[in-house]
């Protein structure tokens, strides 16, 4: 099979955010006890955290990364998680059916995502609480000093305010399973309030409000709409979240899924142009999808988990090859709309349906998900271009005309490189690959790095790394008539990256 693609320098979609390759910590299962802390470990610093998981994290270059929640922060009181730890209470999260002992918390974040060089993306509860806690909170984080909760962070210990500029406004209000879910207008009157307070005290954060929890929502449109009513003059962004699930081991609908994602994120930014319309504003409300990822192989297991215990391991997706591909579909996705989604975050990071697991008092490990993450939070960085591709398509279960071959490309002005992204959907045939590239003067091959194996259903595990990159040779590139000339063969089902210098 051959495919053709075609890059050019001036035909761009826009920038990429560094907020794109983000990630998130919930409490909830092990993400965060035995997986980024872990007092007593081996490989713990003082701190109590995990010198190998922060090591990983590194490895990843997660840019952002959100907490508490999730469906936990919900039910959280932030408070609960400052000060003492001998004197924090240890509360029921009704979210998770679990015993949350609260002995991490909002300073101890701040600690960590500094060791491992990413901003916060901090949520405030708007199930239980509302818009004088939501305050409440940016004081205590933000302010210099000289209030009553300000000086309160100083008190506990931190003399420097935390500077958190990305605040989520509640999370996934729409559902029924959420700890006082609300409807949208009931939603859309809170989120006003909450964030005309957060501004004012701190008028340099931005916000993110709730949309739907996913597209299948009996509400879904309407709910955008009418939130954005309310909070259009105040928000910043707006939430998207899905989960690609593959109970029917139907791999070719499995990786066709990415197209949903596509429509999703046209859909969304459409209805916030619309409400842009009617209300004649300037601003331009942009996307943040801060929770995308695979998620179904845990949830036999998590049914079996005993109410109320500490940290069990909930939602600890073993990942597959297949996963891995339908990962980078999804990654590939988001680059393509790189003018519209300038928050996206990976759920999650660390355990719980992560790329990143860990043994309690053991190692830590990649999974198969980790390897496109890392290679589109390493290379694709910089201009996202329109990458048009000519390829035969497919039919599946639930999706028509789904190509063989998923790509995108990626200009970095200051590295002088082009990174080209691409999944080969084709399980049984590799495909051959011409891409012309124009506009940017000579260019030579420097890599092409592929994630592949035979068995889609191969695993990594803490004991032996199945599936990890593969550097192929092969490719060629040739300049001729003011243009470049890349010839590569991608392997049947395959994760790929091509990095391209220019001369």
């Amino acid at each position: 099979m051959k495919a053709n693609i075609t890059l050019h320098k001036e035909f761009s979609i826009g920038e990429t955010d560094k907020r794109l390759y983000g990630s998130f910590i919930e409490h909830l299962g092990r993400a965060v006890y035995t997986g980024i802390y872990e007092p007593g470990h081996p490989k713990a610093d003082s701190e109590g955290f995990r010198n190998d998981v922060a090591a990983l994290v590194k490895e990843l270059d997660v840019s952002v990364i959100r907490y508490p929640g999730g469906n936990f922060v919900s039910g959280y009181n932030w408070e609960d998680g400052t000060g003492p730890k001998e004197l924090r209470p240890v509360r029921l999260d009704l979210a998770w059916a679990t015993k949350e002992s609260n002995s991490f918390g909002t300073n101890e974040f701040a600690a960590w995502t500094k060791k491992v060089n990413a901003e916060m993306m901090m949520a405030v509860n708007l199930g239980t609480r509302g818009p004088q806690e939501a305050r409440n909170f940016v004081e205590y984080c933000n302010f210099p000093g000289g209030t009553y909760w300000s000086d309160l962070r100083r008190k506990h210990g931190v003399n420097d305010p935390h500077r958190i500029k990305l605040w989520c406004l509640g999370n996934e209000m729409d559902g029924p399973w959420q700890i006082c879910g609300r409807t949208a207008e009931e939603y859309g009157r809170i989120a006003l309030e909450a964030a005309k307070v957060m501004k004012w005290t701190d008028p340099s954060i931005e916000l993110v409000a709730c949309g739907s929890s996913h597209m299948r929502m009996p509400t879904f449109g309407d709910w955008e709409k009418t939130v954005l009513e309310h909070v259009y003059d105040h928000a910043d962004y707006v939430s998207l979240h899905m989960y690609l699930a593959n109970h029917e081991n139907d791999i070719p609908n499995f990786l066709g899924r990415s197209l949903e994602m596509d429509n999703f994120i046209k859909t969304v930014a459409g209805i916030c142009d619309l409400v842009k319309v009617k209300k004649n504003s300037r601003k331009t409300v942009n996307l943040s999808f801060d929770e995308w990822n695979v998620w179904y192989h845990s949830n036999n297991a998590d049914r079996k988990i005993e109410k109320w215990s500490e940290a069990p391991p909930l939602l600890e997706d073993i990942y597959t090859m297949a996963d891995a591909l339908a990962a980078g579909c999804l990654l590939i996705t988001l680059l393509k709309n790189a003018d519209r989604v300038k928050i996206a975050c990976l759920a999650q990071l660390v355990n719980v349906i992560a790329p990143v697991m860990t043994e309690k008092s053991g190692s830590a490990w990649r999974q198969t998900i980790f390897y496109p993450f890392m290679d589109a939070s390493g290379f694709g960085r910089g201009t996202a271009l329109r990458c048009p591709v000519t390829v035969d398509k497919y039919d599946s279960r639930e999706f028509c005309d789904v190509p063989y071959i998923e790509a995108a490309g990626v200009h970095n002005r200051e590295k002088n490189e082009i990174n080209i992204f691409t999944v080969n959907r084709n399980l049984g045939e590799a495909v051959n690959l011409d891409a012309q590239i124009a506009g940017f003067g000579n260019i030579s091959l420097v890599e092409h790095r592929a994630l592949y194996n035979n068995d889609l259903q191969a695993c990594n595990s803490a004991s032996e790394e199945k599936v990890k990159p593969k550097v192929l040779s092969g490719g060629r590139c040739e300049n001729r008539s003011g243009s470049a000339f890349l010839e590569i063969a991608l392997p049947p089902a395959s994760w790929n990256l091509v990095r391209l210098k220019i001369l």
